[in-house]
C-alpha cells in the first residue's frame, strides 16, 4: 500500500516578493509550510541580498516549473561607483578603488553595446559550475579559475534614475542566464570605472510581475484568517505562452490516462495557427480546469505532463 504523501494536496503559484536577505530556498520552505503544501519549488533563484518576484509553485504546479525557467525576467539594480568587489555586490572585499563617476549622459550612451545578443562572463561568485564544483565554492575557497564568456541576451536596458554623483539606477529585460553583476562590471570597465551593485531586485519573471507579488509578511496574515487560498494563482499561469484549448470530458478523461486524443480538423487549423518558434506544446483545458500539457502530432494530442485536480 502506497504511504500517503504529508501535507495537503494544495496546488498552484505564489508570486512572492522575496525579502532582503532571505534565500530562495529559505523562501520556499517558509511558503510550503504555510500553506502546508506536499511538495513545492521555485522558478529562478534569487540572491539572498536581492529582493523582488520569486514564483513558487506548489503542488501540481511544480510540473509546470520547467516551463518557466527560460521565461525573460526584468530588473531594477543601483550601480555604486568607487569601489569594485570580489562579488561584485557590496557584501564583497573591494578590489579597487577609483574617483571616477561617469555621468547619467555618459552611461546613457553605453548602454546600447549591452543590449541584444552579447557574450557575458558569470560572476566568479556564481553558481555556474567547474569541473563539477560550483564557482562560489571555488571562489570563496582561494581557487584561480576562469569562467567562460557565454551568449545572453538582454532586450533592453534604460537609465531609470540618477539620484546623486554616487550612485545611478538601471532597469532592463533580459533572457535566462543573464548576471546584472556581470553588467555592472562590464560596463563600469568600460567607462573607466570602478563600481558594484548596490541595489537589485527583480520586477518579472515571465508572466509573475511585481502587480502580483505579495509579501511573506501578508502571507502570514492571511494565514491567520484561513484566507491563503485566495491569493494562490491557477497552475496554468506559467502556461501563458502555450496555446489553450477546450476539450470534451471525454476527451479529457483519456488525457488523465496518459492516452492521445484525436483532432478534429477545425482544431488543427485553429492550434498550427498559434503554435509559434516551432512549438507543438498545447494546454488541454476541460473549462477551468488544466488537464494536461499535449503535443499536437499527426492530427493527435499525446499528453506530455498530466495534473491531478485535488
Amino acid at each position: 500500500m502506497a504511504r500517503r504523501k504529508k501535507g495537503e494536496a494544495i496546488s498552484g503559484w505564489i508570486c512572492l516578493d522575496k525579502p532582503y536577505d532571505f534565500g530562495s530556498t529559505q523562501a520556499v520552505g517558509k511558503v510550503r509550510w504555510l500553506f502546508k503544501a506536499q511538495k513545492a519549488g521555485h522558478a529562478g533563484t534569487l540572491d539572498p541580498l536581492a529582493t523582488g518576484v520569486l514564483p513558487i509553485a506548489l503542488g501540481e504546479a511544480t510540473k509546470t516549473v520547467p516551463f518557466m525557467m527560460d521565461a525573460d525576467k526584468a530588473y531594477r539594480f543601483t550601480i555604486e561607483w568607487g569601489r569594485s568587489t570580489t562579488t561584485l555586490d557590496r557584501e564583497g572585499a573591494t578590489t579597487a578603488s577609483s574617483d571616477v563617476r561617469p555621468t547619467r549622459e555618459q552611461v546613457e550612451a553605453a548602454l546600447p553595446a549591452f543590449v541584444g545578443e552579447i557574450q557575458q562572463i558569470p560572476p566568479q561568485y556564481s553558481a555556474v559550475k567547474v569541473d563539477g564544483e560550483r564557482a562560489y565554492d571555488l571562489a570563496r575557497a582561494g581557487e584561480d579559475f576562469e569562467l567562460k564568456p557565454r551568449a545572453v541576451t538582454i532586450h533592453s536596458a534604460r537609465v531609470s534614475d540618477a539620484p546623486d554623483a554616487d550612485h545611478i539606477e538601471i532597469e532592463i529585460e533580459c533572457g535566462k542566464g543573464t548576471y546584472v553583476r556581470s553588467i555592472v562590471r562590464d560596463l563600469a570597465e568600460a567607462l573607466g570605472a570602478c563600481a558594484h551593485v548596490s541595489a537589485l531586485r527583480r520586477t518579472r519573471v515571465g508572466p509573475f510581475g511585481e502587480d502580483r507579488a505579495i509579501t511573506l509578511e501578508n502571507l502570514e496574515d492571511l494565514s491567520h484568517k484561513a484566507a491563503l487560498p485566495e491569493v494562490l494563482l491557477p497552475v496554468e499561469t506559467a502556461l501563458d505562452d502555450i496555446p489553450a484549448l477546450a476539450v470534451t470530458a471525454e476527451d479529457a478523461f483519456r488525457l488523465a490516462q496518459g492516452r492521445p486524443i484525436v483532432l478534429v480538423p477545425r482544431q488543427v487549423e485553429t492550434l498550427k495557427a498559434r503554435l509559434t518558434g516551432g512549438s507543438r506544446l498545447v494546454s488541454a483545458m476541460d473549462g477551468d480546469r488544466l488537464v494536461a500539457l499535449a503535443e499536437m502530432r499527426a492530427g493527435r494530442l499525446n499528453p506530455v505532463r498530466v495534473f491531478i485536480q485535488a
